[in-house]
């Protein structure tokens, strides 16, 4: 960005009209170089001479925009000529859209800002640069509304007026920075499959694929004519139309047509949807050819892959990408669809390790990971929700703030990244310090709010939070962020650390195990949360145990009986899981890791409520929030919370590549440097295989079942150690190259 671009802001009293900032220039001699550096507070698109600039949407992106936002670089030579119009049409998005739950008050587009510049570099060495200042114009545009969550208003028969010149915006206002994450783009087209006349006689397209991003509509109407369109993630049980689970979010795009050839599509807003509705359009007959749907999310390369020989499970797996694509739109989002779509840092930490799995997520991590370390307390606390807004989004719970130490190690072993680790260490160690302070027990997180095992089965129907202790939750935290702080200290070479976070860890451990445990069992500790009436609180859950295991928070002679009463849980409710958030991502390893794999494939492979293959066998095409947000008669679990795109139970792919097909990172082997190959193949799905890209090169795995006996292949990369363990075999040590072994 050059140094001349001020900020410049439009004329008071904008109302909710968004924007359009213009200059116009010449250049009167040959142009050998030309580049574009633009931001603004809110959503921007930039034009010149009509042709947008860039193939981005929903730039500059979502960042503290108190502390910072990003500009954006391009490369505008061919696009300029002799005489010369810049535009900048600008929407709320995230900066200006009241963000978060009701209530949410109105805030209008009269503090939209922007501040740009055009380097020019002609033929004979001159350097000319149109910057933003206040001889830019300020006019009307085609959007006559647009909010993050209800929509976008485009009238394409207006008229387009001038308004006055843009203001200097001489406020205090963010740090310009350079792009740091992925760019958002627009990504996979869908192509309707049906239109849908429900018993209500509603028009819905349906487009078979439940996705964050927009539709795009080819039409050709009288001038004035209308189309408005609706979005919903699923039919009631009725198959009519339904949205009541996107609470204050409408959701509605509503279009005034030119009367030449329209292309229609939101310009500064996305939905999560796999339904329209059309509300209003100008013809009796709809052709859903007409239609597209358009999948947006952070430009990321894809780097993983998975297919098995069980349908169902290749279905969850479909789901659970589509989940993250859906929710990987320039923050790590909870969901796409309803009014939240916001950055939930414990949604983050559970999918973080499948999510560098599936894509190469290392700068769409990197962006993010500085804004929770901006946001952090002075005292070291972590924020529910990074860009932090709402009241809710403020609150401070185990699980969530631990998204600095795992997200952080997690990104460190995919990507082997030492000055990304070097710089997130102050934030992984100001959060275990915060925990370390709080309360009167000076080892134990006690005593405060947290989310707990959100969403957990085992309070009873309606409940949010789960049946497990949130106290035992918060300080198994505690000592599992702290175990992760001394894996990076060490890393980093700071011995010293490493020794005080090493007592600190011992201290920890056993005041967990004397509050927490009684003869090798977890009990409930009496005081705080123990004492919580508001649900049902139990010692000994699904959560608990597994946590207890997952976390090395017993002692190898307590293990047996450990997972032996985890399985017994287990069967206790009918073979299935009741756990929420915080159990589910660490349950099927706590089985695994523990010598109980048949019964970690046996809750995988369940299909009764909860499991994963419920929501699989009633349609889905994405993670669900609940695992119950319909049961099997049809009814909705709520409309206040039920989210049919939530990415968080997705993290059960981590156990599916690093248990299942078997790849492990080993913490001295960042970036697939050095991996342990230990599969689990099992003859009721016949095969498995899984690869990903690495900074190494490609690793692969797979089994398969050929008349009794399996066969298994592995490739790895150059310079690649794998320490490779086959049931019933002798551990082997393989280095780069192409494998077959049978057994």
């Amino acid at each position: 960005m050059n140094i001349q671009a001020k900020w410049i802001k439009t004329v008071p009293n904008m109302g909710e009209m968004c924007p359009e900032f213009r200059k116009v220039f010449s250049a009167d001699k040959k142009i050998v170089k030309a580049e574009a550096c633009v931001t603004s507070l809110g959503i921007y698109h930039m034009y010149i001479n009509g042709a947008k600039v860039g193939d981005y949407v929903m730039t500059p992106g979502y960042t503290s925009y108190a502390t910072r936002v990003q500009f954006q670089r391009y490369d505008v030579t061919e696009l300029l000529c002799a005489n010369n119009t810049v535009s900048v049409v600008v929407g709320k998005g995230w900066m200006y859209s009241a963000l978060g739950t009701p209530p949410r008050p109105a805030v209008d587009c009269s503090n939209i800002a922007i501040k740009a510049s055009i380097e020019i570099t002609y033929e004979d060495g001159e350097v000319v640069v149109v910057a933003t200042d206040d001889s830019w114009e300020i006019y009307t545009s085609k959007v006559v509304f647009s909010e993050h969550y209800d929509g976008d208003t485009i009238d394409l028969s207006a008229d387009i007026v001038k308004l006055g010149n843009a203001i200097l915006d001489e406020e205090n206002k963010p740090a310009v920075i350079e792009q740091v994450g992925e760019f958002v783009a627009e990504r996979e087209r869908m192509i309707p499959t049906q239109l849908i006349i429900t018993p209500k006689g509603e028009k819905v397209i349906d487009f078979g694929q439940n996705f964050a991003g927009y539709v795009e509509v080819r039409i050709k109407g009288k001038k004035g004519d209308r189309v408005v369109i609706n979005h919903a993630e699923v039919l009631d049980k009725d198959g009519n139309f339904y949205n009541d689970n996107l609470r204050s979010a409408k959701c509605c795009m509503t279009y005034t047509l030119s009367g030449g050839e329209d292309l229609l599509k939101p310009m500064f807003t996305f939905q999560g949807f796999r339904y329209i509705r059309i509300d209003e359009y100008p013809f009796e007959e709809i052709d859903i050819n007409n239609f597209t749907g358009v999948a947006i999310y952070s430009d990321m390369t894809r780097t993983g892959h998975f297919v098995c020989g069980n349908d169902k499970l290749n279905r969850l797996y479909s789901n659970i990408v589509w989940g993250q694509r859906s929710n990987f739109i320039d923050i790590p989002t909870d969901c796409p669809q309803r009014d939240e779509r916001l950055g939930w840092t414990g949604d983050a930490q559970v999918f973080c390790r499948t999510a560098a799995i599936n894509y190469d997520v290392e700068k769409f991590f990197r962006k993010w990971l500085q804004d929770v370390a901006i946001e952090q307390t002075p005292e070291g606390g972590i924020h529910g929700v990074v860009p932090t807004c709402g009241v809710n989004g403020k609150r401070i719970a185990a699980a969530w703030g631990d998204c600095t130490t795992v997200c952080s190690w997690e990104m460190y072993k995919a990507y082997g990244d030492l000055e990304m680790l070097r710089a997130n260490y102050p934030m992984m160690k100001k959060w275990v310090e915060y925990m370390h302070g709080k309360g009167d027990e000076e080892f134990l997180w006690v005593g405060t709010y947290h989310y707990g095992d959100w969403l957990a089965m085992d309070a009873g129907y309606g409940v949010y939070i789960g049946a497990t202790q949130t106290d035992l939750i918060a300080s198994a935290f505690f000592a599992y962020s702290t175990a992760i702080l001394i894996k990076a200290a060490r890393t980093l070479g700071l011995d010293e650390d490493v020794a005080h976070y090493e007592e600190l860890y011992k201290n920890v451990r056993a005041a967990f195990r004397e509050a927490f445990m009684k003869d090798g069992m977890p009990v409930v500790y009496p005081k705080a949360d123990g004492l919580a009436t508001d649900r049902p609180v139990k010692g000994v859950t699904q959560t608990a145990i597994a946590l207890i295991l997952r976390f090395d928070l017993c002692e190898d002679n307590e293990r047996e009986a450990l997972v032996t009463r985890l399985v017994e849980l287990i069967k206790e409710h009918d073979g299935c899981m009741t756990t929420g958030f915080v159990g589910t991502p660490y349950i099927l390893h706590a089985l695994s890791d523990n010598g109980r794999t048949d019964a970690a494939y046996d809750l995988l492979l369940q299909e009764k409520n909860p499991s994963w293959l419920f929501s699989v066998n009633n349609g889905a095409t994405t993670v669900w929030e609940h695992w119950d947000s319909f049961d099997a008669n049809g009814k909705m679990w709520s409309t206040d919370m039920n989210s049919f795109n939530h990415y968080a139970y997705g993290a059960v792919f981590d156990w599916m590549f690093g248990n299942m097909v078997g790849i492990k990172i080993r913490d001295d082997g960042p970036a697939y440097s050095k991996i342990v190959i230990e599969p689990s193949p099992n003859e009721g799905i016949g095969f498995a295989e899984a690869s990903v890209d690495t900074r190494n090169g490609r690793v692969f795995t797979s089994w398969r079942y050929i008349d009794g006996r399996v066969r298994y292949e592995i490739e790895l990369p150059k310079n690649t150690e794998a320490i490779v363990r086959i049931p019933g075999m002798d551990e082997k040590v393989l280095k780069g190259g192409a494998y077959v072994i049978y057994k």
